[in-house]
């Protein structure tokens, strides 16, 4: 089972998106495909500061947001970001609210995040993560 993070959703909305990454999506059963509720808030987001954002968000909502699972954020996935804040806390590691609750929602649902931003996941405990934007 795999979680998609906000940049392979994003890949997957340009002109081009990466090969590789479309030829992994295809590889896999569509009901193993999910994205982090915390991902739809940040795609909405960058959707609503662009001038075309219903047709903008109409694509998204289209072309991705029906194609994934949304994974929502509840108290198992709060209780897992509590505890990989006090890891994170003592290892120096900086990461942002948000990509601890993406890293709280795969762990809490046993999923694997699949990044194009590995090093910012890679000091969380746990935490299985993979690039599908490498061959």
């Amino acid at each position: 089972m795999y979680l998609l993070d906000t940049n392979m959703l994003s890949e997957l909305i340009k002109r081009k998106p990466n090969l590789g990454l479309l030829a992994r999506l295809r590889s896999k059963p569509v009901h193993s495909l999910s994205t982090s509720c915390i991902c739809l808030v940040k795609l909405r987001y960058g959707s609503a500061l662009k001038t075309d954002f219903e047709s903008f968000w109409s694509k998204i909502r289209e072309e991705i947001l029906s194609r994934v699972n949304v994974v929502p954020f509840g108290e198992k996935e709060a209780l897992v970001a509590g505890d990989i804040l006090a890891q994170l806390s003592g290892t120096g590691d900086t990461i942002g609210m948000d990509d601890i609750l993406v890293a709280a929602s795969a762990i809490a649902n046993q999923y694997t995040v699949v990044t194009g931003d590995v090093g910012r996941f890679s000091g969380i405990q746990g935490l299985a993560i993979e690039n599908w934007l490498e061959p």
